[in-house]
């Protein structure tokens, strides 16, 4: 990628001269920048290196006639491709806020107590995606099913490009399994839905005003420290106009919760103004679709057959356990290049909208 090692030169040659840090925030545009070049650029040499490698390995057991160096080299090459799969998919990523950490929030819909047991399946899927990737996450906001599961949750995800992966996974998730909670054995369907926002480096630029906001405090519960139902330290904020409704328990401080609620908000209100303009996802976004049946984006079926197929691109995998381990990535890659495809559509001048089709 020649044209990336010469903008991320250009970036520190600029970084360089007098007077750069007097635009603080134009510096830190730049140094976001730079941050994302390197992050790409960064495994993209370390492939180059290791064909490099297996290159000269393949030469010497040709010349050797060695099979079992060649078997080895035959396995590298397949870990090899793996990498540039991942690879090719980052180049997908190209909004700025790709990049970003984000906030994964996840509730469950009809089906009842199956669906909250769905809900927190959700969850750990999420959650070992994010472990496979090296992401830290955190439990923001959790509530908890009397009977079992969870009603909702709030997953902080910590790592480069989290939201340009996890956009993917925002509408409805249905699965369809032997119920574990009917003594009859009988199948169920169950559903949850799945909202993901990008957790903004600065706050956008959202008016919110006092009068609007209706705020209450209540105790923690859930999923949590020693601190957990001691004090009334938990947050909720209620935005009148929009009804965006907004939770943080994750801190002992009232104060800390509060202002992680009121960061969350801005970042919802923001994605609600940008989907609002480019009228793509807006019925999944805000909720006012049904959590049930026929507004789902992927099936996780578990019986009578074993499948995992995404409704809007097609992508299906038989491997039902292995994607509740957090095997998303094929989901992920074919949804940012069909979103890139819809895209490309559009500047065509054909007139579909990017989300057209979902």
């Amino acid at each position: 990628m020649p044209g990336g090692e010469e903008e991320i030169q250009k970036i520190e040659q600029r970084m360089s001269r007098p007077g750069f840090w007097d635009d603080h925030e134009g510096a830190q545009e730049v140094l976001s920048r730079l941050k994302a070049l390197k992050t790409l650029l960064g495994p993209v040499r370390k492939a180059l290196d290791r064909a490099g490698d297996l290159e000269e390995l393949a030469e010497l057991a040709r010349m050797e006639e060695d099979e079992r160096v060649t078997a080895e080299v035959a396995e590298e090459v397949g870990g090899l491709l793996d990498e540039i799969g991942a690879l090719e998919s980052a180049t997908l990523l190209s909004d700025p806020k790709d990049r970003l950490n984000c906030y994964v929030n996840i509730h469950a819909g009809a089906g009842g107590t199956d669906s909250s047991d769905w809900a927190e399946m959700l969850l750990r899927m999420y959650t070992r995606w994010a472990e496979k990737k090296g992401f830290r996450t955190s439990i923001l906001d959790y509530l908890p099913n009397e009977e079992a599961g969870i009603k909702r949750v709030m997953l902080s995800v910590k790592g480069d490009f989290a939201f340009g992966h996890l956009q993917s996974e925002i509408g409805i998730h249905r699965l369809v399994r032997i119920s574990p909670f009917d003594f009859n054995q009988r199948r169920h369907t169950s559903f949850a839905s799945v909202d993901v926002v990008p957790e903004f480096e600065q706050d956008p630029d959202i008016e919110i005003l006092d009068k609007d906001l209706r705020v209450e405090t209540y105790r923690s519960s859930g999923a949590g420290g020693q601190h957990v139902n001691v004090t009334d330290s938990a947050v909720r904020i209620t935005h009148e106009p929009t009804g965006i409704v907004v939770q943080c328990q994750n801190e002992r401080s009232q104060h800390r919760n509060r202002a992680e609620a009121m960061k969350i908000l801005r970042a919802r209100l923001f994605r609600l103004k940008e989907m609002e303009r480019e009228k793509e996802l807006a019925a999944l976004y805000s909720e006012k679709g049904d959590i049930a049946w026929g507004n789902q984006i992927r099936s996780y079926v578990m019986h009578p057959y074993t499948l995992v197929k995404d409704h809007r691109t097609g992508e299906e995998w038989g491997d039902v356990q292995s994607v509740l381990d957090g095997e998303l990535d094929r989901y992920m890659r074919a949804y940012l290049e069909k979103k890139r495809g819809a895209g490309r559509g559009a500047e065509g001048g054909r007139g579909k909208s990017s989300g057209e089709g979902l």
